[in-house]
């Protein structure tokens, strides 16, 4: 059976590259809401010519109002789901290539929704296609879920779920191999504080820094007062964060920039908080006490340089299936009386949102701050040892040569409301395929590898020796 997939597959090829470049010429990120078009016309024309291609292959397939679509591979209630996305972000730049043609070279497919999500997308669908024309045997259907809404919070599939239930054994292709079975709660949380501005001639003016909620702040700035930059510069040839400044002086006015290094929320040790780094260099300069600066020195004891384990909140916690809690402070204003920020906080399995947000509330309220706004999730987690994620584990193995284990991630996929969703690729171990950034790709050879571990899946979770 394995090799008959192999080979289905393998003369799909040129196929399979056409469909992905057409969706890749869609620029399907979101636009603004139209009657009949949730996410703007891009995302439905994906799904359009997503469903127009698998009813060309003689599936069964439904359009939910333009927030979904369904392929199906059989009839009645699907056993399995797969749950992939055609909706991308926007293209960005830097691109060395057009981002919206699908270029073929050195045996990628470059485009943005190559890897995200379009390219496994398309996967999928052959997978299906191939246990249809092979004749392997299912004890149950499956269906193809193709979503529109997963890079600006999953609105597509809340709908969906309001009309149709989703299958009792779910994975996307979505995030990484072998399975992401554990992804950890988030709680991001908005506050701010007023101070009273004093007029001194040593002061700080303003502040600002970060422009991502979800991510390091790389860069910050602050306006200072008073300070020369020979002083200043005294001051950060002193400092040890690793974060770069450099400053300019113009009327009075010592304007420092903070040059840190980026990174995803879920990974904070692996960025230099350029935010905090240039807090605590600003807390550190010869400037009179007052009341935005004691705000500013409360704000560093609860989110120190260097740190993010939560600890300065009293939020610090690990367990061994989830690893640590981890928090980002990752956007900030200060300027004319009022100062405002953002935290990022991924909490581990042992932590509930509860807890996390009474005591995150507590040091900063403790602190002369006011909650505006906490939004979050509990952890999503499906058990290592069930016998869906084992046959996952087994198929990847099977088709790869490569040990199958399950892994626990900071960050969110698409099935994280789902209960029993897991993440299955389309992501293998060591690789970059530059997603969300420019030239973004998908091997040929991952392409048509990601719908033969697909196809395999179905057959080993769907056919009759696992429904017996």
């Amino acid at each position: 059976m394995i090799k008959q997939i192999h080979d289905f597959i393998d003369s799909r090829k040129d196929e399979m590259i056409r469909l992905l470049q057409e969706l890749i010429r869609i620029p399907s990120y979101q636009q603004p809401a139209e009657p009949g078009y949730p996410f703007g016309r891009g995302p439905a024309q994906a799904l359009a010519a997503a469903l127009a291609a698998a009813e060309r292959m003689g599936f069964t397939v439904r359009n939910f109002e333009n927030y979904a679509g369904t392929v199906d591979l059989g009839s009645g209630e699907p056993l399995l789901g797969i749950l992939s996305h055609l909706d991308v972000v926007p293209e960005g730049s830097g691109w060395s290539v057009d981002p919206y043609v699908g270029i073929v070279t050195d045996g990628k497919v470059i485009g943005r929704g190559a890897i995200d999500d379009k390219g496994p997308s398309v996967a999928a669908l052959y997978a299906m296609l191939a246990v249809r024309e092979l004749g392997i045997p299912l004890q149950g259907n499956v269906r193809l879920i193709l979503g529109t809404n997963e890079e600006n919070g999953s609105k597509d599939i809340e709908y969906y779920e309001s009309v149709q239930k989703m299958p009792p054994l779910l994975f996307t292709p979505d995030g990484d191999y072998p399975v992401i079975h554990i992804e950890k709660g988030m709680l991001r949380t908005r506050f701010s504080a007023s101070y009273t501005e004093e007029p001194k001639e040593k002061r700080i003016l303003w502040i600002r820094g970060g422009k991502t909620i979800n991510a390091v702040p790389a860069e910050a700035e602050a306006a200072v007062q008073g300070i020369d930059a020979e002083e200043a510069k005294r001051w950060i040839a002193e400092d040890t964060s690793g974060v770069t400044f450099t400053t300019a002086e113009e009327n009075g006015i010592l304007t420092i920039h903070a040059a840190g290094s980026g990174a995803h929320a879920s990974t904070p040790e692996q960025g230099k908080n350029a935010l905090t780094a240039l807090i605590q260099l600003l807390c550190r300069f010869s400037l009179p006490s007052g009341d935005g600066l004691n705000k500013l020195r409360a704000l560093l004891e609860i989110f120190p340089y260097g740190e993010t384990d939560g600890r300065g909140a009293s939020l610090a916690n690990w367990d061994e299936k989830s690893g640590a809690l981890t928090l980002v402070f990752s956007v900030f204003s200060y300027a004319d009386g009022k100062m405002e920020g953002w935290t990022d906080i991924r909490f581990p399995l042992c932590c509930s949102l509860e807890q996390v947000q009474q005591k995150l509330r507590q040091a900063l309220e403790s602190a002369g701050f006011c909650i505006e706004e906490m939004m979050g999730d509990e952890p999503h987690h499906v058990e290592e040892d069930s016998h869906f994620v084992q046959s996952l584990l087994k198929v990847y193995t099977e088709e790869t040569g490569l040990p199958g284990f399950c892994k626990a991630i900071g960050g969110g996929t698409y099935v994280h409301h789902t209960p029993g969703g897991v993440a299955f690729g389309a992501v293998f171990p060591g690789e970059d395929n530059h997603m969300h950034g420019a030239d973004e790709f998908i091997t040929i050879e991952h392409l048509l590898l990601n719908a033969k571990i697909f196809a395999h899946a179905i057959a080993e979770i769907c056919g009759p020796k696992t429904a017996k």
